[in-house]
């Protein structure tokens, strides 16, 4: 269920790490407001990060295209999921291990700075010891047939990411994540994971940013905030990106986050949860109630307010009978 914010979201947190696509911007452009309140969050002394699952950008990279929308962001705020496969390799091997890269210069750059010996996949496999792979455009299926064969008879293997799609300029497309799972069918193998909802992209920013009390800010159930939750960390779902009501409303207890908001706005203020009312929930002048399987909304208030009532009357009635509430014909208010 959603837990109560009497006071404002980031008071009570020294680091607030940013999923970026669907929460900073989509496409080539910042959400809208997000540049104004990423300034004002900053200025509150709160630390902020830009946490990517993308392992093909390098953090500066990242930080320029952040800036080209008025974000002010540097190269020291973002961590990339290819940071996060690249320090479970050092963990593992040590610096100076020949790592084989199957991936996009961001993944070549990474192992890099960790110290670690990047080695092109045509590479004799046992010159490395593990492979890394992260998405990347350029990469060739000579290089994933060399890379497969060597997994398949026991090279470890670390892979950035499991997304299964990507957004581009032409559409949706496949992420690196199917690439994974072509190279698990084929070898038997699952490699360890490194972006989220996997543990080390996230432990990976708080030691390299700071803080002793982050909070999670996404739009993905699966990724951001199932991240989140894994690592017992609280977590914000805005609904700016690929989050909406029937995704809110069927989330299951593994992808719930702590608090939900429209927008960012949802940092600057308390977070009230909705309480029994009768045989629904209620908060802010708003009533949920689920009638013959149907979710029902009666009252008036705040947009933010409608939506912790939706979650909340949903989780409830999910959580005693099994079955997800049917939204059809249901609409949040006008902002």
């Amino acid at each position: 269920m959603l837990q109560e914010a009497p006071r404002p979201l980031l008071e009570a947190h020294d680091l607030v790490m940013f999923d970026l696509d669907g929460v900073v911007y989509i496409g080539e452009e910042a959400v809208a407001g997000v540049p104004a309140r990423l300034v004002r969050l900053q200025e509150s002394g709160v630390r902020v990060a830009f946490v990517t699952n993308n392992a093909s950008r390098t953090p500066e990279e990242v930080a320029a295209r952040l800036q080209s929308m008025q974000v002010q962001a540097s190269p020291q705020d973002v961590v990339t999921s290819a940071q996060a496969a690249s320090s479970v390799l050092v963990e593992r091997f040590g610096t100076g291990a020949g790592v084989l890269v199957l991936g996009g210069p961001g993944l070549w750059e990474a192992t890099r700075a960790a110290g670690l010996v990047p080695l092109d996949p045509s590479s004799t496999p046992d010159q490395a010891s593990a492979l890394v792979t992260g998405y990347g455009p350029d990469v060739l299926w000579r290089e994933v047939m060399r890379v497969a064969v060597a997994v398949r008879d026991g090279l470890p293997w670390v892979a950035s990411n499991t997304d299964m799609t990507i957004p581009t300029a032409f559409g949706v497309a496949p992420g690196h994540g199917v690439q994974v799972r072509m190279l698990e069918e084929f070898t038997g193998v699952s490699p360890v994971v490194a972006g989220k909802p996997a543990a080390p992209l996230l432990e990976e920013t708080v030691a390299r940013v700071g803080g002793t009390s982050p909070l999670m800010v996404g739009d993905r159930l699966d990724t951001d905030i199932a991240g989140a939750r894994a690592l017992g960390l609280p977590s914000l779902l805005v609904l700016t990106g690929v989050t909406g009501l029937s995704e809110l409303v069927s989330a299951t207890a593994e992808h719930r986050p702590t608090f939900v908001a429209p927008t960012l706005e949802g940092l600057f203020e308390p977070h009230p949860v909705p309480t029994a009312e009768g045989e629904g929930f209620g908060l802010g002048g708003w009533h949920g109630q689920v009638r013959a399987g149907a979710l029902t909304m009666e009252g008036a208030g705040s947009e933010a307010d409608w939506w912790r009532t939706v979650a909340v009357t949903a989780w409830q009635h999910a959580d005693a009978t099994g079955e997800v509430a049917e939204t059809t014909g249901l609409c949040p208010p006008s902002p």
